[in-house]
């Protein structure tokens, strides 16, 4: 029996030799036809940029992010000058005893205040502190991002390994359907045995049963990656064939010196040990004096009405000051709370400083875990690749026994099983290695925009 091909194998999502088995073949309507369904696939890219126009969580991150720039700039006014207005009107009326009219008098106040900080070290301290909080908005926007290509890569290759699998499955039962109608036809001739076709009917049911779990599947992956781009009806593009993926160039030092810097788990902890220090300053300067620079100016304009020619009760007129100087706060005693404060201070430091390192040491784990993840990846993919092309010739072998009268009916499924078992690990590890590339640059914190494009250079056009 010649070897049979996946029952859906004119869909351009089947990354292996199709193009170029329907150009030996002569169909060119297949191919015209495999060509239009690759156009109207999605890119990799394509769905990135919608996934960051739409995903909830990375949009949350970026709004924290521009809410940071916000209180920095609010922090920043602790070095600023101010200014108020005090505004005001006042109508009175005084009731003098034996005075034939009563007297009226009405006084309109303004009032113009001005401060300017000279020294404040605790303002300045928070300053500071402002400055790394922001610092540590941009990492989690970092990490944000970082995570949204992961989960996006995942849902993507998902769908890809769930349609190869829904392929594989259904092309096996298109080849067991074949070997029981023969195993059929032999029997009623009478040179095969009964057992024969009961053992292909067995595993005809058996791979029809995972047919309908694998397209159940297919629907669930497709499902999850429709939600995380916001589109619905998404086709992912294939792996280009033949596929190449590209090995490591970079040494497993190489990449935890990248971490060491890049990481943002270690970015947020180092500034958050930043910030802890600043803390202590900021505490200490309890002790130190504020100087500002005070000003203000007023007018106050006063009217009077008098009965009986007794005099007013108020002068009439309008009158201005105005006011500057230096004004100079020095703490004395505060019940020991700035002591105790410092104290609390050089603490959390001390917490910051063990979270510093507990960062680092996870991040190195994470990073060579994930470097050698992608090492077995790729020896994985070289070991199914060679199983590959011995299970055909397994197959084909056994087919040829098989007529001969060597081999039975169930030496035939079981060939055709364990390549198409073969195949489908094939696919779903070359997936894996590709996931592990991008895990290994996340948690080494290299993982930028820019690496989405090169691993859409892996998909086919």
């Amino acid at each position: 029996m010649p070897f049979a091909r996946p029952s859906r194998s004119a869909r351009c999502r089947h990354g292996r030799t199709l193009a170029s088995g329907l150009a030996r073949s002569g169909l060119a309507g297949a191919l015209l036809a495999l060509t239009a369904l690759c156009a109207q696939a999605q890119s990799l890219q394509v769905l990135y940029e919608a996934a960051r126009g739409y995903d909830a969580t990375y949009l949350a991150a970026r709004a924290s992010a521009e809410a940071a720039q916000y209180r920095l700039d609010q922090s920043k006014a602790l070095r600023l000058p101010s200014a108020s207005i005090y505004a005001s009107t006042t109508r009175s009326g005084t009731d003098v005893p034996r005075i034939e009219d009563n007297v009226y008098g009405t006084a309109n106040q303004a009032t113009l205040n001005a401060r300017q900080p000279l020294y404040n070290k605790a303002n300045s301290e928070t300053i500071s502190a402002a400055e790394k909080a922001y610092e540590i908005a941009v990492a989690d926007l970092q990490t944000a991002e970082q995570d949204l290509i992961v989960r996006l890569a995942q849902a993507y290759f998902d769908v890809l390994a769930a349609q190869d699998n829904l392929d594989t499955t259904q092309a096996n039962l298109k080849a067991i359907t074949e070997q029981l109608a023969s195993a059929k036809r032999n029997f009623e001739v009478g040179t095969a045995t009964i057992t024969d076709t009961r053992e292909a009917q067995a595993r005809y049911d058996l791979t029809q049963a995972q047919a309908i779990a694998a397209e159940n599947d297919l629907r669930t992956r497709r499902a999850a990656l429709d939600t995380l781009v916001g589109k619905s009806n998404v086709e992912p593009r294939p792996l280009a064939v033949p596929v190449v993926i590209p090995p490591l160039t970079s040494t497993v030092e190489e990449w935890l010196s990248s971490a060491s810097v890049d990481s943002p788990a270690v970015r947020k902890a180092r500034l958050a040990y930043d910030i802890a220090q600043i803390d202590i300053e900021k505490a200490r300067a309890g002790h130190y004096p504020t100087l500002d620079l005070v000003g203000s100016l007023g007018g106050n304009n006063n009217t009077g009405i008098s009965g009986g020619g007794t005099g007013t009760a108020q002068l009439p007129g309008t009158y201005r000051n105005g006011s500057i100087g230096l004004q100079l706060n020095i703490p004395v005693f505060s019940g020991f709370a700035v002591q105790n404060r410092v104290k609390e201070t050089v603490s959390l430091a001390e917490k910051t400083r063990n979270d510093l390192d507990g960062a680092q040491r996870s991040v190195e784990l994470g990073t060579r875990t994930a470097f050698l993840g992608v090492k077995s990846g790729r020896a994985l993919v070289n070991a199914l690749e060679a199983a590959e092309s011995s299970s055909k010739l397994a197959l084909e072998a056994t087919q040829l026994g098989y007529k001969v009268g060597l081999r039975v009916t169930l030496d035939v499924l079981n060939a055709q099983t364990q390549l198409f078992t073969t195949q489908r690990d094939l696919a779903k590890a070359r997936y894996d290695l590709i996931l592990a590339g991008v895990r290994l640059r996340q948690v080494s914190g290299s993982l930028r925009p820019e690496d989405v494009a090169l691993a859409n250079q892996l998909l086919a056009k």
